[in-house]
Formats: structure tokens, C-alpha cells, sequence
């Protein structure tokens, strides 16, 4: 099954992906969406590491689910045909229960258009799948920090080169030693941070 992954390193922190996440899931699906009642909230949050940088963080739809799990009213689910954990806001009661459970710390709260306090979280935009379309947040994103693929293809084909090279770049770095060994270390930094950008 495909799904959103998520290379944190390409992150730049420029929010696209928050606000074409907001505009997919309101009933504008445009940019007149910032007028609605209530506002539409993205699903996929920015946070910042220790060291300031952006990491995109989104829900997993982790299989099994632990929010899934702690619903005691079977308010969140799976979908069979795409394998996302979606929510149905009319059962959510605003136990809390799912919020605590994640461990990604992905699910929130907002108040859908009837007017209830519900859970809210990534639903990977089953709608733009189902239509044959990628999702808000990886069309919106242009430095390839999110994407739409087999996680099995990816960590098969790509994670598998990336990994190489790291490992390339530290053996040459043992065989190479320039200046003391801070200022190695140093250089490994930065060419690792390099390589982890492409």
C-alpha cells in the first residue's frame, strides 16, 4: 500500500504543506477556504527539533494503531481499501484517549462543521487517492521532504542507496583522516548533512 513517508532532512520549513493540507479539507477546496466557519485546520504539523530544524510530523496510520486501539467507541478505524486509520467525528466523545496513546503525538482536536469537538488527524486525503490524485501535502511540497509511495519500493530502492552512501562516506572518512580527529569529525558532519539533503 502507498503512503505518505516523510525524509525529515529535505525539510525546509516553509508551512506549504500545512496550508494545501487546510485547503484540501475545507468545503472551498481554494483559497476562500480562510473564510469559512469553522476554519479549516491542517492535518500534518511542523515541529522543530533541538537543533531548529523543521521536521514534518503527520500521523503513520501505523497498522496496528495504537489510537485505534484506545477508541472506546470505535470512532477511529481502518480503511480496507487504502489501509489508513481515518476518524468518524460523529462517534469521537473528546475522551482524550487516542491523543495519549500516539506516540507520535499527531492526533488534535478541532470542531468540525457540525459543530462537535472532535479528534482530528492525517487522513493521507482519501478523497484526492481515491480521484487518482496525490496527496495535499506532498503535492505541496517542492523540496521532496513528503511523498507518495510503497514503503516497501522506498526503503527497497531508495533508503537502501542512502544507507550505502553513509556507510561509503564513513569508511572513507576512517581511511582519509584529515587534521586532528574534531576537525574529522567535524567534516563528516557536514558532508553527512550534504548527502542527507539530495
Amino acid at each position: 500500500m502507498k503512503t505518505i513517508i516523510i525524509q525529515p532532512e529535505r525539510c525546509v520549513g516553509c508551512m506549504q504543506c500545512r496550508f494545501n493540507c487546510a485547503v484540501a479539507h475545507s468545503k472551498a477546496k481554494n483559497i476562500l477556504s480562510i473564510f469559512e466557519t469553522p476554519l479549516s485546520k491542517p492535518r500534518i504539523h511542523i515541529a522543530l527539533s533541538s537543533e531548529k530544524e523543521p521536521f514534518p510530523n503527520k500521523c503513520r496510520h501505523c497498522n496496528p494503531a495504537p489510537c485505534e486501539n484506545a477508541c472506546i467507541t470505535k470512532a477511529i478505524y481502518r480503511d480496507e481499501a487504502t489501509d489508513a486509520a481515518l476518524i468518524n467525528p460523529d462517534r469521537c466523545i473528546n475522551c482524550g484517549m487516542c491523543a495519549m496513546a500516539c506516540p507520535f503525538g499527531v492526533v488534535r482536536y478541532h470542531t468540525y462543521l457540525h459543530g462537535r469537538l472532535a479528534a482530528h488527524k492525517c487522513d493521507q486525503c482519501i478523497l484526492r487517492i481515491k480521484e487518482g490524485e496525490k496527496p495535499a501535502c506532498v503535492e505541496a511540497c517542492k523540496v521532496g521532504a513528503l511523498f507518495f509511495d510503497d514503503i516497501n519500493k522506498f526503503m527497497k530502492e531508495r533508503e537502501g542507496q542512502r544507507v550505502a552512501n553513509l556507510v561509503y562516506l564513513g569508511i572513507r572518512e576512517k581511511q582519509e583522516p584529515k587534521g586532528n580527529s574534531y576537525e574529522a569529525l567535524k567534516k563528516y558532519e557536514k558532508d553527512l548533512l550534504v548527502l542527507r539533503r539530495r
